[in-house]
């Protein structure tokens, strides 16, 4: 709340402020960022294939809580949906007019469009959610511990958790929600509006945009007071359909065979240079690209990893390690690309053998990419309603599930916690994402991504060893108890 009082009272102040925070992590750490997203990346790839791979989350006996499609839809869901729809157009659009290492609009500049926008929403950073959702379940799941962040270090810290170390990390772990909420939902209403401003020529300021925050959230807070079983679950259910009927309309009204092509060759392609994109640092044409776009990207997966983490150990109970990781890494990325191959090669379509004008759109408003993109189709109205209509239940969706989360980590991993603490939570979310548009708009969203993202990075790489060792322990555990049967 002090954040929020001192950015709404000083905020040319503080928008400058963000600038330099931005500037001097990205300068000092962004190396930290990368090299620790291609660390947990493999580090999931090994625990994934190891003989550990057949531990199931809760026991032998214990048995999935949610059906696999309940389950999938909520870890999409909560994971990247609401941003995901709108970036796949103006990413790949981006990157082809204005490209790190490329001629501006080339065909080089168009494959490495895609795969740019695949190594950003792919597996690294959902190999990031996968090791934090992991780790805590594990540890509480098969190790008798709260459902909690801070109990990913107990082998490394045991009984000191339950301290003041322990209390720090679990701050931490609310601050870096909230602000990794704040940046989706920020960004996610900017696309609304620009949606709402195509169908009902609602102005794009960023008051509107402040008021659409406060309805929405008004509504996620009656959801998130329904409940994870009623509300979370209905809603997720229902988003991912609708995300699925609007990939087959593009696939099916925009140029199908060459999204067809254009998949198979941009996803070979990212496969193909998977640790040579993972690892380019741009370190030898002295350039800032990286600063607004990987280093960003990074930092907000992990500002998001306590959040969908703890999310996804309460709804993965029953899971082997190998089905988590398969569930967590291999199906979401794997949606994550068809999404982006269906709508970012139509967009590139456009630029390139089509009619153009979605570069001039993108560089004017941002959010407004896909609008732009679903103008050239036919039911365009429509489409444009579906997609507004499916990005509000993103927005609820990531709003309810991150105040159910905030409300596990602060309460000390309690699930029957008053009403009233979520209603809190999930009115301080919309808080934060309207003051942080009203402070330094897209500036200060990426800045709180860096900033909170950044000790994340460092908990989590010290939790690859902690999960290893207790993973270690465990099967030993379990093997001596076989064989003295």
């Amino acid at each position: 709340m002090l954040f929020v009082s001192l950015t709404l009272g000083f905020k040319e102040s503080v928008g400058t402020l963000f600038e330099s925070m931005q500037s001097f992590i990205s300068i000092n750490f962004g190396w930290l960022y990368v090299l620790g997203a291609n660390i947990i990346l493999f580090f999931c790839a090994y625990v994934g294939l190891s003989r550990y791979k057949n531990i199931r989350l809760g026991g032998a006996d214990c048995k999935p809580e949610f059906s696999t499609w309940a389950w999938l839809s909520m870890l999409f869901n909560a994971g990247i949906g609401l941003i995901l729809m709108f970036y796949s157009v103006a990413e790949p659009i981006i990157h082809f007019s204005n490209p790190p290492y490329d001629t501006p609009e080339s065909l080089s500049a168009a494959k490495n469009a895609l795969n740019i926008s695949y190594l950003h929403w792919g597996f690294h950073g959902w190999a990031i959610y996968a090791l934090m959702g992991l780790s805590v379940a594990f540890f509480s799941y098969n190790q008798g511990l709260p459902l909690g962040i801070r109990w990913i270090l107990y082998p490394l810290l045991g009984d000191k958790l339950k301290g003041s170390m322990g209390h720090f990390i679990d701050v931490m772990a609310v601050v870096a929600t909230v602000f990794g909420l704040a940046t989706t939902l920020g960004l996610g209403i900017q696309h609304i509006n620009s949606g709402m401003h195509y169908l009902f020529d609602l102005k794009i300021t960023t008051n509107v945009q402040v008021i659409l925050i406060i309805i929405i959230t008004l509504v996620a807070t009656a959801s998130v007071v329904s409940g994870l079983y009623r509300g979370i679950q209905l809603l997720s259910k229902i988003a991912a359909i609708m995300a699925v009927l609007l990939m087959l309309f593009m696939l099916i009204s925009g140029p199908t065979l060459f999204i067809l092509r254009s998949a198979i060759e941009s996803v070979g392609y990212y496969l193909q240079n998977l640790i040579v994109s993972g690892s380019w640092m741009e370190a030898y044409q002295g350039s800032h690209w990286m600063d607004s776009w990987t280093f960003f990207y990074w930092g907000w997966w992990f500002a998001w990893a306590p959040f969908v983490g703890l999310f996804l150990a309460r709804i993965s109970k029953g899971r082997t390690i190998k089905e988590f990781i398969l569930g967590v890494v291999l199906a979401p990325t794997g949606l994550t690309i068809i999404w982006i191959a269906i709508f970012g090669s139509t967009a590139l379509y456009t630029e390139i053998f089509g009619v153009g004008g979605i570069i001039e759109s993108v560089n004017a408003d941002i959010s407004t990419a896909l609008f732009k993109l679903l103008e050239h189709f036919p039911f365009s109205h429509v489409s444009i309603l579906f997609v507004v209509i499916t990005g509000i239940i993103f927005f609820v969706t990531s709003s309810d599930s991150g105040s159910l989360v905030i409300d596990f980590i602060s309460s000390g991993g309690r699930e029957d916690t008053p009403v009233k603490f979520r209603i809190f939570w999930a009115l301080l979310e919309g808080s934060a994402a309207a003051v942080l548009l009203v402070g330094g708009g897209l500036i200060a969203l990426q800045t709180g991504s860096l900033v909170t993202g950044l000790p994340v990075c460092i908990l989590m790489l010290f939790a690859c060893h902690s999960l290893l060792k207790g993973l270690k322990k465990y099967q030993s555990d379990l093997e001596r108890e076989v064989k003295s049967q």
